[in-house]
């Protein structure tokens, strides 16, 4: 199998010609034929590479199934547990949506390959929904750093701006965004058998290398309002969490997202680049366990969301602020004995669990 000869969705090399597709009446379209090339990426992989191709399948089945439990919880805590919704509330469940929704993608990419590339529905599907909802994290990701910038830095200044109404302005105009402009590359390329250096450049610019330049100088700027010493014990404490959350998210999104978008520049500029077939699916395997590391980021959106989450399923009629306040150290079980003949409670206690242990690894 020759590697240098399989193109990925997104790159399409405009200096040298594209192999040619054996044409059938039922494939006769640049669609269809570029679709099928796609579907031969997985089948390549998967004839001489099985155990790699078996242990991807395996990592994605396992990201599929955390990713949709871990946001299902975080939908149902945000939006049914949560009365008040803040900007950065509504920028959470916005990210939890698009988590979920990538995680909904993977079980096409393996129908995809069993379809033996004839199941062209699974193809578009799985190019469109998944890099819609990729992007979409990234945009989300940053609106975070904004808000907690413009929160604590900016706070006179950004008063009128950090309302619901502008937030939900904001989120509409991101999906929009993204939609847009990853359709408007998708039917470039299938209307074409080249894309111009332009397009690729402006779509890795605006949804990756712009995000984390806005990402890195928020992040440093609210460290060199941290390290001022002038600042009350309480206000300092606000941009230590501040910190904490951008530096969550810069982590998130360079471990996530920052291969998978070198590799398309690169094989662009060095197309006889080897293995990069392998590198493609490793890199979008990678991008992929974004939606089960976004958890940790929730930890740091609410101060009491691990309270929320363990009360949600509680048949108790006594308020949530009320125990949490009354009985702060002691577990949903002893605040309310008769939660304990549930079994939504046992299966809410291990997420408890889970999720605690994710906010135990932010530092003291």
């Amino acid at each position: 199998m020759n590697f240098n000869s399989t193109e990925s969705w997104l790159f399409i090399n405009t200096s040298f010609p594209l192999l040619p597709v054996v044409s059938s009446p039922a494939n006769t379209s640049g669609m269809e034929a570029y679709l099928q090339r796609l579907a031969h990426l997985d089948e390549g992989l998967y004839n001489d590479f099985y155990g790699l191709w078996m242990a991807l399948m395996v990592i994605n089945s396992l990201i599929f199934l955390v990713g949709m439990v871990l946001n299902i919880v975080a939908l149902y805590v945000f939006c049914f547990r949560t009365k008040q919704k803040t900007t950065s509330v509504i920028y959470t469940i916005n990210l939890a949506v698009t988590d979920l929704l990538v995680s909904l993608s993977l079980p096409t990419r393996i129908l995809l390959y069993y379809s033996g590339g004839t199941c062209l529905t699974c193809s578009y599907l799985h190019i469109f929904s998944y890099f819609v909802n990729m992007y979409c994290s990234i945009l989300f990701l940053t609106c975070i750093c904004v808000d907690r910038y413009l929160a604590i830095v900016q706070v006179e200044a950004s008063r009128r701006w950090r309302n619901s109404s502008v937030a939900k302005c904001v989120c509409i105009s991101v999906w929009l965004f993204a939609i847009v402009v990853t359709y408007s590359f998708l039917s470039t390329a299938f209307q074409h058998t080249g894309c111009c250096l332009s397009k690729l450049l402006f779509l890795t610019i605006t949804e990756f290398f712009l995000p984390l330049v806005i990402i890195v100088v928020f992040t440093l700027r609210i460290m060199w309002a941290l390290a001022d010493r002038r600042l009350m014990q309480q206000s300092r404490e606000r941009r230590r969490r501040a910190v904490q959350l951008l530096t969550t998210v810069l982590i998130i999104f360079t471990v996530c997202f920052t291969p998978f978008h070198v590799r398309q520049v690169v094989v662009y500029f060095y197309p006889e680049m080897p293995h990069h077939v392998i590198v493609y699916h490793l890199t979008v395997t990678l991008s992929s366990l974004n939606s089960c590391m976004d958890p940790v980021v929730y930890c740091f959106v609410t101060n009491n969301f691990q309270v929320r989450l363990k009360l949600f399923p509680s048949s108790s009629s006594v308020p949530t602020s009320f125990l949490s306040a009354t009985y702060p150290s002691f577990p949903p079980a002893i605040i309310c004995p008769s939660i304990t003949h549930s079994s939504n409670f046992i299966f809410t206690h291990r997420f408890t669990k889970l999720f605690a242990a994710l906010a135990a690894l932010r530092p003291p």
